[in-house]
């Protein structure tokens, strides 16, 4: 199994570059496992203090589970993700079972910030996007589809969002084994992407 860690910060336009990946694979051997899945579950009653969680900070993400759950892939197994909710704050009762793929790509803001899953990619890919462009496709998202408000939105941003960028997720490009950037649609970076796959499952 190849796993492929891509990381960059939210908004950077690391789904969009997941999908060029998959569209240059068989569906039937590729699979996407996403950080924001592994959120730690509250046990806090109060929707208004979850909703306080930074989810931006390192110490937000079961990391141990992550990194197990992708061992338990790559030696064949079939996982149950979690499932978590926004609109909650706090994980569901669904699971997502997930079967062993020839590549398995990891998709998440804060994924190689953590030594333990960076020992675990076989690719690292960090996309780089302007702020300004990361802002406007965060207000977009989580507006329709996470149900905030504008204020809440550039409120979370200011205080959390940008702060945390710069202390957690910039530095990680240092890591990556590969940068894209992605303000707009780069084919040079996707074809090398898809060349080192190619080369590693064939």
């Amino acid at each position: 199994m190849l796993i492929i860690g891509i990381a960059g910060g939210t908004g950077s336009g690391k789904t969009t570059v997941v999908h060029q990946i998959m569209n240059e694979l068989p569906h039937t051997e590729v699979g996407v496992i996403s950080q924001d899945s592994y959120y730690k579950e509250s046990n806090n009653p109060s929707y208004e203090e979850r909703s306080k969680t930074n989810f931006d900070h390192p110490r937000a993400i079961d990391f141990e589970l992550l990194a197990s759950q992708l061992k338990e892939l790559k030696a064949g197994n079939t996982i149950n993700q979690p499932v978590y909710s926004f609109a909650t704050h706090n994980r569901t009762d669904d699971i997502v079972v997930t079967h062993p793929r020839k590549v398995m790509i990891v998709e998440g803001i804060l994924i190689l910030s953590n030594p333990e899953l960076r020992d675990l990619f076989d690719i690292k890919i960090f996309v780089h996007a302007d702020s300004d462009e990361r802002l406007i496709r965060r207000l977009k998202r989580d507006i329709a589809e996470r149900g905030r408000d504008m204020d809440e939105v550039l409120n979370r941003y200011q205080n959390t969002l940008k702060p945390m960028h710069q202390q957690f997720i910039e530095s990680t490009k240092a890591f990556a084994d590969i940068i894209i950037p992605n303000d707009k649609f780069n084919t040079v970076a996707i074809d090398v992407v898809r060349a080192v796959i190619n080369q590693r499952i064939l």
